[in-house]
């Protein structure tokens, strides 16, 4: 049986160690990610729209995303996670933007809970939906898939605009709503970094972005004492 890069990030997830997955935006990008020897490829959607010339307000369309995506899943062997922002719409476009990137060979999307169009999760002035309305946008994707491997990350951006509780909140509801792994954006301290695994119901992914709102202490014992097994894709995008 043909084993998937879906099933493949999978087995990378359940192992003991971090799973390290450097931000591409286009096929070179992604080769030089896997020549350098790391497991997996995530699509960056703030590259993705530097290199169509805009900035990463949302501008991009589910197709533009998408065939990106192809591309990239396309140039590598190793699985690839991509953005996925919004799931561009309510709960029917979110069943067909997992159909899409799934189709593509595509091994996971993250969606999140800002308001269309979105922003940069590490710039100020983001707004998020209601709980209520994120959470029934997770259960739309997880109905989607037609690949049970196929992983769905459930990002909150509610740090930056209700607090660090409320993305904690946020994450729990997404994960007993079928999610696999939550995406916390935007760790302001090293104590939230901390807390995230500790307050957090599932497994967690860590964006750790030059110059952003998160602290990047790849050396840190505090950082490394937080997150000993976690199984946490750690996008440098």
């Amino acid at each position: 049986m043909t084993v998937t890069t879906a099933r493949r990030l999978r087995e990378l997830l359940a192992g003991p160690d971090l799973v390290r997955a450097p931000g591409a935006y286009d096929g070179i990008t992604a080769r030089l990610i896997e020549q350098a020897g790391f497991p997996a490829v995530y699509m960056t959607g703030a590259g993705t729209s530097a290199a169509h010339g805009f900035p990463d307000y949302g501008l991009l369309t589910l197709t533009e995303m998408v065939d990106n995506a192809a591309l990239i899943a396309r140039a590598v062997s190793v699985p690839v996670i991509s953005d996925a922002d919004t799931g561009y719409g309510n709960e029917l476009n979110v069943t067909r933007a997992v159909r899409e990137f799934e189709a593509r060979g595509v091994a996971a999307i993250h969606i999140e809970d800002q308001v269309s169009p979105k922003r940069c999760g590490h710039l100020d002035g983001k707004e998020v939906v209601a709980e209520a309305e994120f959470v029934s946008k997770i259960r739309a994707a997880i109905a989607a898939r037609r690949d049970p491997d196929f992983v769905i990350i459930a990002r909150t951006d509610a740090n930056g605009v209700l607090g660090f509780e409320a993305a904690v909140s946020r994450a729990n509801a997404a994960l007993a709503a079928g999610a696999d792994m939550i995406f916390l954006e935007a760790p302001r301290t090293l104590e939230e970094v901390a807390a995230t695994p500790r307050r957090v119901n599932g497994p967690c992914l860590l964006n750790v972005v030059p110059g952003g709102r998160t602290p990047n202490r790849r050396r840190s014992r505090r950082w490394a004492s937080a997150w000993p097994s976690i199984r946490a894709p750690v996008s440098a995008r």
